[in-house]
């Protein structure tokens, strides 16, 4: 059975899948087609196309990615360690475009974050090292993709850089390089 929990920002949800503990370790299912299909209220139906796996050391931040083009819906969960993970609402209908919502996940809350396609995402690894999971119903399309800057002043995500060492995350060159948000915005429009 599934635990499943909206958000305040339209499509994305928590799942708490049933966990099964004792001496030995523990089990729970990540997916299960029919489980996350079967409930009218909290459907998710896309088919997943990708599986990815990130490894990060403490204060890496990885984010924030979209595709511009070919969009991507993902079920996140971190296998080993901690993340503060963040969605921005990029739905340009979106009563909370612009918006954003984030979640801990971890290996021992279990907490799944579905993100539906049209919002960018990243992650900053709090633990020693973090392994991270998600599924994705698109393909990588890199002459799609787009980096959001993580430190936008617009967006103004409240990320926790107090819980690392150097309260400054490590950040590829990548998305060093990010669009702002406003950017962002007038690309789309001349798309």
């Amino acid at each position: 059975m599934l635990k499943v929990n909206k958000l305040p920002i339209d499509g994305l949800l928590i799942v708490e899948p049933k966990s099964f503990s004792d001496e030995r370790g523990y089990f729970f299912e990540s997916w299960n087609l029919k489980n996350y299909t079967s409930n009218e209220e909290y459907q998710i139906n896309d088919k997943f196309v990708q599986d990815n796996i990130s490894f990060s050391s403490k204060g890496v931040l990885r984010g924030l990615h979209c595709q511009s083009l070919k969009p991507q819906a993902k079920l996140v969960n971190a296998l080993q360690g901690e993340i503060y993970d963040v969605a921005v609402d990029l739905r340009p209908k979106s009563k909370t475009y612009g918006q954003w919502h984030s979640e801990i996940l971890s290996d021992e809350n279990k907490k799944q974050f579905y993100i539906p396609a049209g919002f960018a995402h990243g992650f900053l690894v709090l633990s020693e090292t973090a392994l991270i999971m998600y599924k994705c119903d698109e393909f990588y399309y890199p002459e799609y993709e787009r980096s959001l800057q993580w430190n936008d002043k617009d967006l103004n995500i409240n990320w926790p850089l107090n819980l690392i060492e150097s309260n400054s995350p490590i950040v590829s060159g990548k998305d060093q390089k990010g669009i702002s948000f406003v950017d962002f915005q007038s690309l789309n429009k001349s798309s």
